[in-house]
């Protein structure tokens, strides 16, 4: 699976999923718009850094993307070749997984159009002038799109993810 990194990314949001699924034993892979760029956190305190640019993975090569929330998907969203992944991946009926702010990314590949969705009340109006239908809930799936609401509902993001990953 992809793991998406943008400056500005919520440390807890990229870092508590991406090791609670390496800890499921998914492999993990990093990607920015850059390789070997390194990607500070919303707090500062944090890095992460791609292991690949997005533009280097072919979507046949994963089974999910997951995206953080935080300040990186306002910048994400502006990569058409992070736009192209997630489209393609949710289009072969890979997972996309999304918390917080990352349904910003899911409105701009137009994947949202008439889907349940949650995330962070700040992007709700933007959700729905896309489509789709806001449910005000910790965690939610509709199909293979996986949405988590803030930074305390992680773990229920988590166990959505992993739940739509093993029954995909």
């Amino acid at each position: 699976m992809v793991m998406l990194a943008g400056p500005g990314f919520e440390d807890l949001e990229f870092w508590v999923v991406y090791m609670r699924m390496v800890e499921e034993g998914f492999t993990v892979w990093i990607a920015g718009s850059e390789k070997g760029k390194e990607y500070r956190s919303k707090s500062g305190g944090l890095v992460a850094k791609a292991e690949y640019a997005v533009s280097e993975i072919q979507a046949r090569e994963t089974d999910a993307v997951l995206v953080p929330g935080g300040w990186a998907p306002d910048k994400l969203r502006r990569d058409l070749s992070v736009l192209d992944l997630v489209r393609k991946v949710h289009h072969r009926g890979g997972v996309i997984g999304m918390i917080c702010h990352a349904g910003l990314v899911g409105i701009s590949a137009g994947i949202v159009t008439g889907k349940n969705a949650t995330g962070s009340l700040g992007i709700k109006d933007d959700l729905e002038n896309a489509g789709a239908v806001w449910v005000d809930k910790s965690a939610l799936s509709d199909g293979n799109l996986v949405w988590g609401r803030v930074v305390k509902d992680i773990p229920y993001y988590c166990r959505e993810l992993i739940n739509t990953l093993q029954n995909k």
